[in-house]
């Protein structure tokens, strides 16, 4: 891909704005069509197309595998966790309306909370899963 100057310019003035768009769908979710996984997926689309043009090496300099775990597992701990506080709260798993002073403002905080928690989740996990299947077919000192 080093020959590939065009692709590579194109790329790096693209990936702010996809990632810039992955948060957009993150937080108009809560008003229309989006959310957490939509997010996530684009998220990590803006990884996938940086590893395709710079390599595996490059994009795990970025995002290290050992952080993608952690913000896999802090996506899922912070959905659990805004159930267990429904729970605590006195009301069912996921009931956000005692989130809030009042129950609309609840449900805002509960489901942008718990999109959160879902749109880490499935970038990390589709970043983690990408860098496994794409380091496979790298060779070991390919350095781009």
């Amino acid at each position: 891909m080093n020959d590939h100057m065009i692709l590579r310019v194109v790329g790096k003035f693209l990936i702010p704005y996809i990632m810039l768009f992955g948060l957009y769908v993150q937080f108009h979710g809560d008003f229309g069509p989006g959310g957490g996984f939509q997010a996530g997926v684009i998220f990590a689309s803006a990884f996938v197309i940086h590893t395709l043009l710079f390599g595996v090496r490059a994009s795990q300099k970025i995002a290290p595998e050992w952080i993608l775990r952690v913000v896999a597992s802090s996506g899922v701990l912070l959905y659990a966790g805004v159930g267990v506080a429904s729970l605590l709260l006195g009301a069912n798993f996921l009931d956000y309306d005692v989130l809030g002073a009042y129950p609309v403002a609840g449900q805002h905080l509960g489901i942008i909370l718990v999109e959160a928690g879902v749109g880490l989740t499935v970038a990390s996990v589709i970043m983690l899963m990408f860098f496994t299947f794409a380091a496979r077919g790298e060779p070991e000192g390919d350095a781009r």
